[in-house]
């Protein structure tokens, strides 16, 4: 079974990542995620734990050592990494050592509700980068929730509660994937969380990542003015759509916040789309 590290014992495998690394980890500094463990290091740097079902192993390599080759984006350095098979679970682990950063994570889990008040200086950081990214190749698939960024994908999910809307996506762009306020530092501007991108259509991570202000709307008006490029092509339409009805479909109570800008925008986009 897939392990769970938030409720899985991990000193066996801290350890075996402190020798191989040859670095002693702060234990109080840990950051413990469903899939993800890291420490700080006692010389200065980060160590990221990760774990990978063997079945979605598909050849595309580790999504932060494969990150080193984009040039101008805000992202932790990285040093080194090491990875071993684990048969008896059925997962193959991975260690990566970076670059330690102080700046936290913008709002660390569930829905961001407050406006964090970015500087203008965060903005510039955040748009240069976006655009360096999507600036790049790779011959990586995008794979946010552990599943590859497909057209089948994003035509099932769009028809599930638009079935008239032609969902095919003709411009594709190198994307982080998991673009939310979790994986965004502040005061200054770095991406976290490298281990999902890859391809994915024009505007998936400008999309994700306005979506998910919508209980902030000054803070999502503040997004697509700052990608709007991404966003008014008809791809990034798509990908809006796209995140709005995940919005919709999801079961009452969790992240209600979003639900009416969502239906609002929906509504929008369909106009925009059949136009």
């Amino acid at each position: 079974m897939f392990p769970d590290l938030r409720k899985t014992p991990t000193d066996s495998m801290v350890s075996r990542v402190k020798k191989a690394l040859d670095a002693d980890v702060d234990s109080q500094s840990e950051v413990r995620k469903r899939r993800s463990l890291g420490y700080a290091t006692t010389r200065g740097t980060w160590v990221r734990i990760e774990v990978k079902d063997l079945a979605r192993m598909n050849g595309q390599g580790w999504g932060l050592e494969d990150a080193v080759v984009l040039e101008g984006v805000a992202m932790p350095a990285w040093l080194q990494g090491v990875s071993w098979i684990d048969h008896d679970l059925g997962v193959m682990w991975r260690a990566d050592e970076t670059e330690l950063i102080t700046d936290t994570p913008i709002k660390a889990g569930g829905t961001l509700k407050q406006n964090p008040n970015l500087s203008e200086s965060w903005w510039e950081a955040f748009r240069g980068s976006m655009q360096a990214l999507a600036a790049h190749t790779t011959t990586r698939t995008a794979t946010p929730h552990l599943h590859p960024v497909t057209q089948e994908r994003i035509t099932t999910t769009i028809h599930k509660l638009f079935p008239a809307v032609d969902a095919t996506v003709s411009e594709w762009r190198a994307a982080h994937a998991d673009l939310a306020w979790a994986n965004l530092t502040a005061p200054s501007c770095y991406f976290f969380d490298w281990e999902d991108w890859g391809i994915a259509p024009r505007g998936w991570d400008a999309a994700n990542l306005w979506a998910s202000s919508f209980a902030v709307p000054e803070l999502a008006e503040r997004v697509f003015e700052e990608l709007q490029g991404d966003l008014n092509s008809r791809t990034g339409k798509l990908a809006q759509l796209y995140h709005c009805a995940e919005i919709l479909s999801y079961p009452p109570g969790y992240a209600d916040e979003l639900v009416p800008l969502a239906r609002e925008n929906a509504d929008r986009l369909l106009s925009d789309l059949r136009s």
